[in-house]
């Protein structure tokens, strides 16, 4: 019996230690999706966010999932629409955070009282449910007579809030008045 309980002891290590080999943690896909769109609906029925990739791959083991030439669009009501691009990103477990990599462009779409924005920047982390962008990158914004760059940005859609963290500049050209 002792023979046998030992044997079963050694052999559930054995058996630990394999599973423990980088040889069983493949990190391959599980599905692969085309021309991915997903659209969150708002309690009356109308699209608040849409969120597309040229392709999605899910892989299983981290629960993480890459999307090339993702495109977000943020429409709520009463709200400037802004949308979102980058050559590549990834999305959290739950679908609620978005990661932007490349050539990342925000636009903002003008609205009574607010001119139209363009965000650049390398990485923007996108939190959907709390309407909020930031980056710890450079990033530089563009409106109507004004341009601005700095590293570090956060950017509240509900509240239109722009907050830059470090090396800020700033060009403002004069408005023109009328002769």
């Amino acid at each position: 019996m002792l023979t046998l309980a030992l044997l079963t002891v050694w052999l559930e290590r054995v058996v630990r230690e394999d599973e423990k080999h980088p040889s069983f943690r493949r990190h391959d896909p599980d599905y692969i999706i085309d021309n991915f769109t997903v659209t969150n609906y708002n309690r009356d029925g109308r699209p608040e966010s849409t969120l597309t990739a040229a392709k999605m791959v899910h892989y299983p083991d981290d629960e993480t999932t890459e999307l090339l030439a993702p495109r977000v669009v943020q429409s709520k009501p009463n709200e400037p629409r802004v949308m979102l691009a980058a050559d590549r990103g990834t999305l959290s477990s739950d679908g609620e955070e978005v990661f932007l990599f490349g050539n990342v462009l925000m636009e903002r779409e003008p609205a009574a009282g607010i001119a139209r924005a363009r965000v650049q920047t390398t990485f923007l982390h996108v939190v959907r449910a709390r309407s909020l962008v930031r980056t710890d990158r450079e990033v530089e914004i563009f409106e109507e007579g004004r341009i601005l760059s700095g590293r570090g940005m956060e950017y509240n859609n509900e509240t239109q809030q722009l907050v830059l963290h470090d090396r800020v500049r700033g060009l403002f050209e004069p408005r023109k008045s009328a002769p």
